[in-house]
């Protein structure tokens, strides 16, 4: 039969033990939690590039309304096409929204161009009014909400870059779903 001092672990050791597992235990958490950071961080920077390069391409377009070749009106059609059709990586695509809320594109969804999406909820948020708002900013801004992905319905969350491209009157945007990231 064992008494008390015939413990194998004294109270010290045993302290000494759970310290250690709960300091690894967190050290793990951090470690990880970084980990995740840092790959937001990364793909924040991506879609804020690619933003900028569809209103790099959206710019050359207008420059061509602006030099007598093409109507305003056209060079927003083009424009409008160009951005339907523009993805990149495994799912990147692109919308725009008129600063008033008009859906311009959509990834493709033509049943969504031309309805006015500024009071458009999801989860009782105005996700538009997010990207529109943050659009605006000087340089463009990020958004986090949530919107179901391509084809699905349900929910995921979402965190997008969005900027005003001025001369169409647009915001344009891009993003990904933190599922996708993590």
């Amino acid at each position: 039969m064992r008494t008390k001092s015939s413990s194998i672990y004294s109270l010290p050791a045993l302290f000494l033990i759970l310290l250690l597992v709960v300091s690894v235990t967190c050290s793990l958490y951090l470690f990880n939690k970084s980990q995740s950071e840092a790959k937001v961080m990364a793909q924040d920077a991506i879609i804020k590039a690619e933003a900028q390069t569809a209103a790099g391409a959206l710019q050359a377009i207008y420059e061509h309304s602006q030099a007598g070749e093409i109507s305003l009106a056209y060079a927003k059609i083009l424009g409008a096409d160009m951005l339907r059709s523009m993805t990149y990586g495994s799912n990147g695509y692109f919308w725009a929204d008129t600063t008033d809320g008009v859906n311009v594109v959509l990834y493709g969804d033509k049943s969504v161009e031309g309805a006015n999406r500024l009071n458009a909820e999801m989860g009782g948020i105005k996700y538009v009014q997010k990207i529109l708002t943050a659009g605006k900013q000087p340089g463009g801004g990020y958004s986090a909400y949530s919107y179901p992905k391509k084809g699905g319905a349900d929910p995921k969350a979402k965190r997008s870059f969005s900027l005003l491209f001025k001369p169409f009157d647009w915001v344009i945007g891009t993003g990904y779903y933190l599922e996708d990231v993590k």
